[in-house]
């Protein structure tokens, strides 16, 4: 009984080896859903740029969203021409919750990350404490040029004024607008404040005044870190290659077709390496690892079965596997 057990534990051993080498393996995909996922991201090992790894994820199915320090938030979509990221926090107000406050939690960034808050979200805050917090009106010219402002929360901003997609949600509560410049700062706030929200400004592509657009979500500007390598992998004329690393090197690598290369896909001057063992450093490793595993469980389970009293199916400290 217990030699059957042993078998069945080591071949299912094997098979989740050799079904991690083969998912490390897999192309990059190229979207998540209907959000695309070009360079510097990726969702799968070894594909992008290495300093955004890990920070998106694809969950099924097809969701996207960004990892940081305080949750994991859903993608609404990714642009790479004006580069940054449009996020929702389920946890901030929404027009549905009116003059109802739910709990909430700051969002936060990693700051050793190539991500950052963008400079065109606004912050809205509602039922402060006026005790604990200086709510003032603010003059105009302060929406434009805050730094030139104080610190205090602007109960007249327009935002406050005009509530995006539902001017009249709130009833008996009081709104002021507040930029945090650090996570603390906007703990702070909520200390003392009921709840918040993020409001960022769409370009329209319009002329003005209709070049903006407020709506409910949390802008994240990302640096595209360009590099000759990874421009010559991405030329259609050198094979069109999607550009990588290598996940135990950190390494550059053109990912193509027919294997990986560290120059580009129709470079015949260097040799090119299979999918499987380049794509993911890990990868050789691992298969390395599963081999000596599988040989040494086999190993075992023959000693333990040469050594093993006979005892009829029943199982003592002599016969005890584990």
């Amino acid at each position: 009984m217990a030699s059957l057990f042993t078998f069945n534990f080591i071949f299912f051993i094997a098979l989740q080896l050799l079904s991690l080498t083969g998912a490390q393996a897999s192309q990059c995909r190229p979207f998540c859903g209907n959000i695309p996922i070009n360079y510097p991201f990726g969702i799968d090992e070894g594909c992008g740029s290495p300093y955004y790894s890990h920070l998106l994820v694809c969950s099924e199915p097809g969701k996207l969203g960004l990892r940081t320090p305080s949750g994991r938030y859903p993608v609404k979509s990714i642009s790479y021409s004006d580069p940054h990221i449009l996020v929702t926090d389920p946890f901030m107000w929404n027009c549905l919750d009116g003059d109802s406050f739910r709990p909430t939690r700051p969002f936060s960034l990693d700051t050793s990350t190539h991500l950052s808050l963008s400079s065109q979200n606004d912050y809205l805050f509602f039922n402060c404490s006026e005790e604990n917090v200086i709510v003032q009106p603010k003059p105009m010219f302060c929406e434009r040029y805050p730094e030139k402002c104080d610190s205090s929360c602007d109960s007249s901003s327009y935002l406050c004024r005009h509530l995006p997609e539902c001017a009249s949600a709130l009833t008996r509560s009081t709104c002021c607008s507040y930029y945090p410049k650090a996570t603390e700062s906007l703990r702070l706030m909520l200390k003392y404040c009921a709840s918040y929200t993020s409001v960022h400004w769409r370009n329209t592509g319009e002329t003005q005044p209709d070049d903006q657009v407020p709506e409910y979500g949390i802008r994240v500007d990302f640096d595209i870190p360009v590099t000759t390598r990874c421009l010559q992998c991405q030329d259609t004329s050198k094979g069109g290659g999607t550009c990588g690393f290598d996940t135990k090197t950190q390494s550059f690598l053109c990912l193509c077709e027919k294997g990986n290369a560290t120059t580009y896909c129709n470079d015949d001057s260097i040799s090119k390496h299979t999918r499987k063992g380049v794509i993911a450093g890990a990868v050789s490793g691992v298969s390395v690892a599963g081999a000596f595993g599988i040989g040494a469980g086999i190993w075992y389970y023959r000693k333990v079965r040469a050594k093993a009293p006979v005892t009829c199916g029943v199982q003592s400290n002599e016969n005890r596997i584990f």
